[in-house]
């Protein structure tokens, strides 16, 4: 078994950091608006009287779908799992652009898009910082733990 394979524990890296518990929360926030915005566009295309009512609850059912990778990456950061980072910069990455094109809109979608590019550009920060990659056992390249000779 790999040391990427082996399940992180608390023994080995410590108490897990804040910095690693902001990140887990606002990942968690960011899925839970996701599933929020999924059920009223799901619920909005079966009750009331959309353009095209396929297209509302195809468009609610996938955000409710994507919203499962910010939970289960913020599940696993607070379970200090290695392999839960690489989800959680993905989605920030996502975010970005989605936060770019609210700022554009003219209308009330423009704090929105201030909220989401404040949580994705500091939940970034959290991700990448040296105390939450040591304490998740995240080792960078070259680092492999073992000497080659």
């Amino acid at each position: 078994m790999s040391s990427e394979q082996t399940p992180t524990t608390e023994e080995t890296t410590g108490p897990r950091p804040r910095r690693l518990t902001y990140a887990a929360l606002l990942a968690a926030l960011e899925g839970l608006a996701l599933v929020v915005g999924g059920v009223w566009i799901l619920v909005l295309g079966l009750t009331g009287h959309p353009d095209d009512r396929q297209q509302a609850v195809t468009g609610g059912i996938t955000l409710v779908v994507l919203a499962l990778l910010p939970l289960f990456a913020a599940r696993g950061l607070l379970a200090l799992r290695s392999w839960s980072r690489g989800p959680a910069v993905i989605t920030q990455l996502m975010a970005l652009p989605v936060a770019y094109n609210l700022l554009q809109a003219d209308s009330m979608a423009i704090p929105g898009g201030i909220a989401l590019a404040a949580a994705a550009v500091a939940s970034l920060v959290l991700l990448v910082n040296p105390e939450t990659t040591r304490a998740l056992g995240i080792r960078g390249p070259g680092n492999s733990g073992s000497v080659e000779k």
